[in-house]
């Protein structure tokens, strides 16, 4: 049985055809972790870039608000806002606030009509 087996199987051709599939299956092992390494490197180097786009975006924009926070207009408002400052010719207007039962009552009214009418009557109105 032994003698069959060296026979039969352990010849040049087996043991070097043997070799050759074992490296073959070696180097495709190494192929797949390479670019597995690959893929996942590119997808953190994509992330990294994705981030830096978004934080040279964020950079610029407070540029811009900078620029504007110097701008006359913006201290102009800022003046009139904070510090009740006015140009020449005008006339400050101070209103209070709209008191709780008048603010309530709006909204109520508001609501009554949407639940008195049904969808249907919305449209025709809508489109007529």
């Amino acid at each position: 049985m032994i003698y069959f087996f060296k026979r039969d199987f352990l010849t040049a051709q087996n043991i070097v055809l043997a070799v050759a599939i074992l490296l073959a299956f070696y180097f495709l092992a190494g192929a797949i972790s390479a670019t597995s390494k690959t893929w996942s490197l590119q997808t953190k180097l994509n992330a990294l870039l994705a981030q830096e786009d978004l934080t040279r975006i964020e950079v610029e924009k407070l540029k811009l608000e900078q620029q504007y926070y110097q701008t006359d207009e913006y201290q102009e408002l800022m003046a009139r806002k904070k510090l009740g400052k006015m140009a020449a010719g005008e006339t400050m207007v101070i209103l209070e606030p709209n008191s709780k039962a008048a603010s309530e009552k709006y909204l109520n009214d508001n609501d009554s009509q949407k639940q008195e009418r049904s969808n249907f009557a919305q449209w025709l109105d809508l489109i007529f």
